[in-house]
């Protein structure tokens, strides 16, 4: 008498036949991209977009969103029953909540009082090549010059962009966003490295965790300093401040650090070479900003240059085994 043979065992997605880590990482990048690209347009909802009657601080949407980010991170460890991150983790999450947890969300929340957040978008559009920049630095991977001509190309396509819709020229806040840019690079090629050993999900959740005692007294002092104001605060602010909380903060690096370590921090990164128009689009579904064509004729130009730097070689370092 014959059996049946047993059904095959479910196939994790980063080994399904024709879906190489690399692809895979791209595509979860692109999942976190696309969550990412609703951080300005909330945010500038959060803050008001200068209403400074209906809407929160900067300061409290930038700290804020990060300890609830730190309390659902705290709640996702707790669960998992994780284990301590090993001392030499310690540097590189740090740098994550430097970059990604403190500096990029406090800048950008300064900026958008003031900037529009299709303005912001475009300058965030930078971010890919920075991102690559870092990679090299702090993650061991050496770019082929291909690869380089295409994210300068992409980069000084949507740089052109910024600059054309400004008029040629620079708003003092415009300085708030590239450093922001270039603190979130450090913590996207810190935390993408770090993840490929850690795992995305605990390295997020740990550098969010060890920011929660710098972040707790400052957004204690926050919430007495600005007690009315967050009680005058409408509701589509507090809208804007649960969206960057769970998703932006939270949600969108499981996606984000899990490619990275799949596919690479400069291969995946050049993803977000689309997230500025993605963003354009968010605002003006979020907040009504006006959406013109030659937008759409950039963010053409832009996948085109994704595209082509997507078969450009990079070198990695070793690639370990994630859990």
């Amino acid at each position: 008498m014959t059996h049946s043979a047993p059904p095959p065992a479910a196939v994790p997605i980063a080994t399904r036949p024709g879906l190489s880590d690399e692809t895979t990482g791209m595509l979860l990048g692109l999942i976190a991209v696309a969550i990412f690209s609703l951080t300005l347009p909330f945010t500038r909802l959060a803050v008001g977009g200068g209403d400074a009657g209906n809407g929160l601080s900067p300061a409290f949407v930038a700290l804020g969103r990060a300890l609830v980010a730190a309390a659902l991170a705290a709640g996702w460890l707790a669960w998992k029953r994780a284990p301590l991150p090993p001392r030499s983790a310690l540097a590189p999450l740090a740098m994550v909540a430097a970059g990604c947890i403190i500096g990029f969300p406090w800048l950008t929340s300064i900026a958008m009082r003031s900037l529009p957040a299709a303005h912001g978008a475009v300058l965030v559009g930078i971010l890919p090549l920075a991102t690559a920049v870092f990679g090299a630095l702090l993650a061991g991977e050496k770019p082929s010059p291909g690869f380089w001509v295409m994210a300068s190309v992409g980069s000084a396509l949507v740089i052109g962009f910024a600059l054309g819709q400004s008029g040629g020229s620079l708003q003092p806040a415009d300085l708030a966003i590239f450093l922001a840019v270039l603190l979130a690079a450090m913590g996207y090629a810190a935390g993408g490295r770090l993840s490929q050993t850690l795992g995305g999900q605990q390295t997020i959740c740990w550098a969010l965790l060890l920011s929660a005692p710098v972040l707790l007294p400052l957004v204690g002092w926050l919430c007495w300093q600005d007690g009315p104001r967050l009680a005058a605060a409408s509701a589509a602010a507090w809208t804007g401040f649960a969206y960057v909380s769970v998703f932006s903060m939270f949600i969108g690096f499981f996606f984000w650090y899990r490619g990275m370590a799949l596919g690479g921090v400069a291969r995946v990164g050049q993803v977000q070479l689309v997230q500025p128009f993605l963003s354009l689009l968010g605002a003006a579904l979020v907040l009504g900003e006006a959406l013109a064509w030659p937008t759409v004729v950039f963010a053409i130009a832009v996948i085109a240059v994704v595209g082509a730097g997507r078969k450009m070689q990079v070198k990695r370092g070793e690639n370990r085994r994630l859990s």
